[in-house]
Parts: structure tokens; C-alpha cells; sequence
């Protein structure tokens, strides 16, 4: 399908289709709440099955090793990382084990995700799945066990495109089912153009494209659903606190939605103001409904929406503009 229509199925209706690779770690045993409460930025012992949050994994110097989903299903919490993150956090993960009752395992061969956003998202699912009549009025990170074909399956409510969101974990082998069913209900599998239009546009970051190892989660504005501020202490608690309390908040860099007057830029495309480098994009794409858009970090002097800045993009400058979430 085209991009036009691929991003309408996304506003409009449902579309199959992930932002990014994903693998899931699993961890169980009778300590694994508060194994990762030590590790994790958020309140991993404040979930009760069927619940869940984001959260990521930090260095002592508050710089990001890692993003994920985490949900509990009561008897294992699933860690849902990007695919290259998987391996490097589970040997992590079993470097910071010390007798705890923790068990570790890589679901590579057990587990697949079947990403699905849209307005009709819940009702597609509803159809599909007995149970889940409810399930377009789910908080995010709400998961419930089911089943496909006498097959265990958990749906989770995740939302990251500015829509509704939903992922269904499930056996590999029983995937191409759910698809198939998900289709006759009225999803449409979708292209990474417009599901990444989508994304930039709802200001949703990227681990490996728009955060990186040297970011902190302050700059990348992921603070307010990744990092709980009544917990216990973790791994970068004390970077994180000093930038809020004593800094009051103020980063040197802060990740910013950008209008693009002609072609989307090449990702690493500096930005100026006057003659100022003052950062860089770190994505883009075309939106059929706004253009060509961004995301980038800026000198925090720049990050207010309506400023005039301009982006430098295979040798030439093109006018941009600090944007508001889309809506």
C-alpha cells in the first residue's frame, strides 16, 4: 500500500506494525520485583499482575543503557527490549545477581510481539480474542492472559504513535494465524513510512535512533512515564535528582519536534540559529498530513515551539520550525 493510505489505516482505523526489532527477557522467582527495583528508573514493586510500566536502565552517570516495556502477568515480569539490547541486558542482568531467587531467560524461540495501532485497535482485538470486551477503555501497560487456537497468548495495551496501541505476545508458530485473523477483522498491515511518520510526529523517541548511550532521560523528555520520583534508590538516581533539585530541571539539550520546509533531512543533519550549531536531528520522515517533519536535540536557549531555526542537510539549509506534539 502507499504511504498515504498506510498512515491513514493508522489514524483512521488499525495497522499491523512495529516501530522497531523486539525481543523479551523473562524474569522470574520470588524476588524479581525487587531485584529490578534496584536496577530499574521505575516502580517495578508497585505492579500487580496484570499490570505494567516503562522504564529504563541507567549508568551511575545517568546516561541511558537502555529502554523497555516492562508488564507482570503474577507469576514473571516481561522485559520487551530493543532487539539489540536483549542480549547485552540479560548479561547484565546476570552480572547483578547475587543468590536473589531471580530466574533469567531470552524468550527468542517461545515468544513473538504482533504490534497493532489505531483508533479501532480494541475493537479489532475484541473480535478477535473472547474477553477482552473492555478493552479500548485499558490504561496503558494493562495486560490480560488469553488464547489463540488453545495456544497461551497476553494482549497489553502499550501506546506509542499517538493512538491507541496494542501488542500481542504469542508463539511464533501460531503468528501467522493472528495475523491472518487480525486482517479478516479489518487491521492492515502498514509500512515502516508511516508508522514512523507517526512516531515522530507524537514526539515518541527511539532507543538506538533518538536516545542513545549518552543520553539522559531528562533531555530526551521521557522523565514523567519512565522514572518514578518515590521509590527507593536505583542505578543514576543521583544524576537524575541533583538535575531536578539543584538544577531545577535545566539539562544543556532537550529532543524537540521540527517542521521541515522541503525534504525530510538526513538523520545527524545539524541545526543552527544565525550562525549557532545549536544540535542536531536525530530522525525524520514525511507525514502526509503535516509534511516534511524531525526530531532532534537542542541547546535547551532554543527548544520553545515557534522558533525560527534552520536545518543543514546534504550541504544545503532548509527553514524549520520547534513544533508542539501533533495531535
Amino acid at each position: 500500500m502507499s504511504l498515504a493510505a498506510d498512515y491513514a489505516s493508522l489514524r483512521e482505523r488499525a495497522g499491523i506494525g512495529s516501530i522497531g526489532s523486539r525481543r523479551q527477557i523473562a524474569v522470574a522467582g520470588g524476588e524479581r520485583a525487587s531485584y529490578l527495583q534496584g536496577l530499574l528508573t521505575n516502580d517495578i514493586q508497585g505492579l500487580t499482575a496484570g499490570s505494567g510500566c516503562y522504564s529504563a536502565w541507567l549508568t551511575p552517570q545517568g546516561r541511558m543503557l537502555t529502554d523497555m516495556h516492562v508488564l507482570e502477568s503474577g507469576d514473571m515480569l516481561l522485559l520487551d527490549l530493543p532487539a539489540d539490547q536483549a542480549g547485552p541486558t540479560l548479561e547484565r542482568l546476570d552480572q547483578f545477581l547475587f543468590g536473589e531467587d531471580v530466574q533469567l531467560a531470552l524468550l527468542d524461540d517461545g515468544l513473538t510481539g504482533v504490534w497493532l495501532h489505531g483508533p479501532a485497535a480494541g475493537a479489532i482485538l475484541a473480535a478477535v480474542f473472547s474477553g477482552l470486551d473492555d478493552i479500548s477503555a485499558w490504561p496503558s501497560y494493562r495486560s490480560l492472559k488469553t488464547s489463540l487456537q488453545g495456544e497461551p497468548v497476553v494482549v497489553a495495551r502499550i501506546d506509542q504513535l499517538g493512538v491507541p496501541g496494542f501488542v500481542v505476545y504469542l508463539s511464533p508458530l501460531i503468528e501467522p494465524s493472528l495475523q491472518a485473523a487480525l486482517r479478516e477483522a479489518g487491521a492492515a498491515p502498514v509500512g515502516k513510512e508511516a508508522i514512523e511518520a507517526l512516531r515522530i510526529e507524537a514526539r515518541y523517541p527511539l532507543f538506538g535512533v533518538d536516545m542513545t548511550d549518552d543520553t539522559i532521560p531528562l533531555e530526551a523528555g521521557i522523565e514523567a512515564r519512565a522514572v518514578s520520583f518515590s521509590k527507593g534508590c536505583y542505578v543514576g538516581q543521583e544524576v537524575i535528582i541533583r538535575v531536578l533539585h539543584r538544577g531545577h530541571g535545566r539539562v544543556a539539550r532537550r529532543l524537540v519536534g521540527l517542521q521541515v520546509e522541503g525534504a525530510p533531512p538526513a538523520g545527524g543533519a545539524r541545526v543552527f540559529a544565525a550562525d549557532r550549531d545549536i544540535g542536531f536531528v536525530t530522525s525524520a520522515a514525511e507525514s502526509p498530513r503535516l509534511g516534511a517533519i524531525a526530531l532532534g536535540y537542542l541547546h535547551r536557549d532554543f527548544v520553545n515551539p515557534g522558533t525560527a531555526v534552520r536545518v543543514r542537510s546534504n550541504g544545503s539549509d532548509a527553514a524549520a520550525t520547534v513544533t508542539e506534539r501533533a495531535s
